[in-house]
């Protein structure tokens, strides 16, 4: 899986969505111009000690990431999208992608790619949900239509056991 994040302006968003990434075994791509410099103190405080675990890829711009990646398929999270989010079937090398906070994806590439935008459901008045949240929704998402490829399958806890439950 893959998260893309299109012109992103707030360092904590990224570093909280690197830290999900890190955390589903997705990738993160950032489209520049980025609205903060990758060392950032805020980006890797939010992203805590997984930052150096990211597998990330900077680009030059929206084309420079096309050109570097043909044939992704491509699902674009806006508001604006007439489909929710649960009514597409993500392909396991999928590529999610969200615009920056201020603005989102620019409609001019929404136009574009309609058959691949997806929302968020959520009340009226709303504008938009935060950067992180909206990316960690959409990649468990996927993640579970997949059937959580390599991801651990049960949590342990720390100083006790689970007692195995019988019917």
């Amino acid at each position: 899986m893959n998260i893309v994040l299109l012109e992103p302006e707030i360092p904590a968003n990224t570093g909280n969505i690197g830290r999900t990434c890190v955390a589903a075994g997705a990738r993160l791509h950032l489209i520049e111009p980025l609205g903060f410099h990758l060392s950032e103190k805020a980006l890797k405080r939010a992203g805590m000690d997984y930052w150096k675990d990211l597998d990330v890829t900077t680009y030059i711009d929206y084309q420079d990431f096309l050109e570097r990646n043909p044939g992704a398929r491509i699902y674009m999270a806006t508001t604006k999208a007439r489909r929710m989010y649960t009514e597409v079937s993500y392909e396991p090398d999928c590529y999610i992608m969200f615009g920056k906070e201020s603005a989102g994806i620019p409609e001019e590439i929404l136009v574009e790619n309609e058959e691949r935008c997806v929302r968020i459901p959520m009340g009226n008045g709303i504008r938009s949900l935060n950067l992180g949240n909206s990316a960690a929704i959409i990649l468990y998402e996927a993640l579970r239509q997949n059937g959580f490829p390599g991801l651990q399958e049960t949590g342990s806890l720390h100083r006790l056991k689970w007692t195995d439950i019988t019917e």
